[in-house]
This record gives C-alpha cells, structure tokens and sequence, in this order.
C-alpha cells in the first residue's frame, strides 16, 4: 500500500482549533446573529446558540487555529527510523499562520515532491487552515493551493480516507485505529473537545502543543504500519518545539 509514495516526502500535521471567544456573550452582534443561525440544527432538548458555542472552534469562520503541529520521518545512521516534530503555536493567529507557511515552504524545497499527511484532512485540517489563512490575508503555499487542480494533482494523504478503501459511510476515529494496530494512543491527556476549555479557561497552551505533538506522531506511525514499515521508537522522536 502507497508503494510509490516516499515516506521522507511527507509532511505530518495536525491543527488544534478554538472558539474565537471564550464565551458566545463576547462575539459582536453581527457574528452572534450568523451563529445563531449556524448553531440552529444543533440545538436540541433546550439548548440554544450559546449553549452549543464550545462548538464554533470546528468551523473556520468561527474558530481560529491556536496550534499546529507538523512531523517528519528521517533515516538514522543505522538505518533506524526517526522523527522530528516542531510546532507554531501563538494566541496570535496571523503570526501561526505566517510561521507554518514558512515552515512548509522550507519543506517543500528540500522535497518537491512533498505530501501533506493528516487524519481526516481532506475535511478538516487542509481545508481549515486555507480558509483561516485567506481571511488573515496569508497566501496560500503551493502545497495547500488545491484550487483548479485534478484530483491526482493534489498533494494530500488521509490517513481516515485510506482505511476506508472506498467505504464513503464509515467513518474511524485516529483513538480507534491507533488501538487496533497497537500505537500507542495520543488521547491519554486530551481529546478534541476539551481543548476550548483547556485554551480560554486554563490558558494553557503549551499542555494543547502537547497534544497535538502526539496526533501527529500517531498520524505518522499508522501510515508506517499501512505501509508494512516499523513503527518508530519513542527514543528516536526528538521535538524541536521551545515551550
């Protein structure tokens, strides 16, 4: 399985994703009335737009990304597998941006034919970070630019689509498949909805940058084991975050 893809090639990553406000209360009129009108399927058995507000981190234009996490694979001298992680994280989202573009297009210099890899990417996190970049007035690196392309022209990897082998109903969480092919799983501290909480109440950032560190290398290790490869050792993970 993805015999032709080059496993040096892909660039791992995970974005963790907030409300723009700590509490529906604090957003203008004007975006309390859109969502509002985003939140109304969601509430049910009583409960209203600002009670479901924990929700808005999900969508791009009402959340903001406050970490995103990026990792690569790398050969040892003894031929031993390796990974690097390095992390942009800030409560300023224009500066995330700016710093993770650069991050990828130093990637893509050293591997042209770079992929984006992420679990359930193709809905969330790729989509997710173009849009937050547009409305920050952030240009789009090539990699991400997936505007008029075709379909085998587009240079991202999910990790929930290949397991689905064309099973458009089913849908896999990454705790899942982490447990049934051994990993060990990146949700032993956190998980997706707890970090609303743990950013605006908590104020603890570098505890999401944690987090998301672990999704990326639970995301690499299971296309490692798609790939019939080993998986790599925790001694061989070295993260170049400063926290």
């Amino acid at each position: 399985m993805l015999d032709h893809i080059k496993i040096e090639d892909i660039l791992f990553l995970d974005i963790e994703t907030v409300p723009q406000c700590p509490d529906f209360q604090r957003i203008d009129e004007t975006t309390q009335y859109l969502w509002e009108q985003k939140a109304a399927p969601m509430c049910k058995d009583g409960q209203t737009p600002g009670t479901v507000y924990e929700r808005a981190g999900i969508y791009a234009e009402f959340g903001k990304i406050v970490c995103i996490s990026v990792g690569f694979v790398y050969d040892l001298a003894d031929r031993q597998l390796a990974f690097r992680l390095k992390s942009c994280f800030s409560d300023d989202e224009p500066e995330l941006l700016r710093n993770f573009s650069e991050v990828i297009n130093l990637f893509r210099k050293q591997h042209f034919n770079m992929m984006l890899c992420a679990h359930n990417g193709k809905e969330f996190d790729f989509p997710y970070i173009a849009r937050r970049m547009l409305i920050n007035g952030i240009a789009l690196p090539a990699v991400l630019d997936s505007a008029g392309k075709k379909p085998w022209e587009v240079s991202f990897l999910d990790t929930m689509e290949l397991w689905r082998f064309g099973d458009y109903k089913n849908y896999t969480s990454l705790k899942l498949l982490t447990h049934i092919f051994g990993i060990p799983s990146p949700k032993d501290d956190l998980d997706g909805s707890q970090v609303a909480s743990v950013y605006w109440q908590d104020k603890d950032l570098p505890r999401i940058v944690r987090y998301c560190e672990k999704d990326v290398l639970a995301i690499a290790q299971l296309l490692l084991r798609y790939k019939g490869m080993k998986m790599i050792s925790p001694d061989n993970v070295n993260s170049m975050t400063k926290m």
